[in-house]
Formats: structure tokens, C-alpha cells, sequence
């Protein structure tokens, strides 16, 4: 048994986590007829993805994305596209700044990095401060992507 107590489990963990999506198929496709497609670029990495979603009703049914980027875009994005689907339009622009108050460091409730699911994974990002532009691209890319649907 290794030592290191309950941190270094949880780092396990969600390096883990981090690497089965980063790798993950599920949402990586060409969309059909989506309601909106963004691209979200991070130059400094060279994360480039494009991000579609078909949204009925208000509900969002269908994430997916394309593109290249680094393990830890390609997780973020895999593990936002698990997280919005079956959501409305505002429960997600929520869940986007919640997400984004916890790279900030602003949300630090544990009720509320529970309900990012996965996604508290990247709750110690900001100690990477050159990985934050990869963790938060797709989350500034759906909220752009549902700017464009109002206009």
C-alpha cells in the first residue's frame, strides 16, 4: 500500500479521470445539422476545437466536438459535453461559471464542485498556471456558441 493519505488519492483520481477522457470517443464526432458550431482556439497550446451542439426546446441533446489539443483540453471538453447534455440553456451558462469561479479559486463549496462532476478534476488547474487556458476553452466556447444563438 502506498502512503501519501487521501491527497495523493485524489490526485490519482483524477489524473485518472483526466487521462479515460482526454482519450474518450463519446463526444468526439461530426454533429448533424447542429444548432450552433463555435470554434475555440488557444494559440499558446495549440488547442483547436470545434465545438457543436443541438439544442430543442431550450434543452441541450447533443455536445460534440472535433479538433487537436493537449490531454487536458481534450478531457475538459469531453467531460463538459458529459455534463450538458439533458441541461437547459441557462442551467448550463450556471454550470459554465461555476466551473470557472473554481479554476478562479472564487468557488470553493464542496456542494458545488459536486455538481460539477467530473469536472472538479480540474479544481487544482490554477497551480498550472499555463494549463488554464486548456482546462476553461471549451467552457468559454459553449458560452460563446450560446451568445451566437441570440443574436
Amino acid at each position: 500500500m502506498q502512503g501519501g493519505g487521501l491527497a495523493l488519492d485524489l490526485n490519482e483520481l483524477y489524473t485518472e479521470i483526466i487521462t479515460e477522457h482526454s482519450r474518450s470517443q463519446k463526444h468526439r464526432y461530426l454533429l448533424e445539422n447542429p444548432s450552433v458550431t463555435m470554434r475555440g482556439v488557444n494559440p499558446s497550446c495549440g488547442d483547436d476545437i470545434n465545438l457543436s451542439v443541438n439544442i430543442k426546446d431550450n434543452i441541450i441533446n447533443q455536445v460534440a466536438f472535433t479538433g487537436e489539443g493537449c490531454a487536458i483540453s481534450q478531457a475538459s471538453t469531453s467531460i463538459m459535453a458529459d455534463i450538458m447534455e439533458g441541461k437547459t440553456v441557462d442551467e448550463a451558462r450556471r454550470l459554465i461559471k461555476k466551473f470557472i469561479g473554481m479554476i478562479k479559486k472564487d468557488v470553493t463549496d464542496e456542494k458545488d464542485l459536486e455538481e460539477l462532476g467530473d469536472a472538479a478534476a480540474f479544481e487544482n488547474i490554477s497551480n498550472m498556471p499555463a494549463r488554464v487556458k486548456c482546462a476553461v476553452l471549451s467552457w468559454h466556447t459553449l458560452e460563446e456558441a450560446f451568445n451566437k444563438t441570440k443574436s
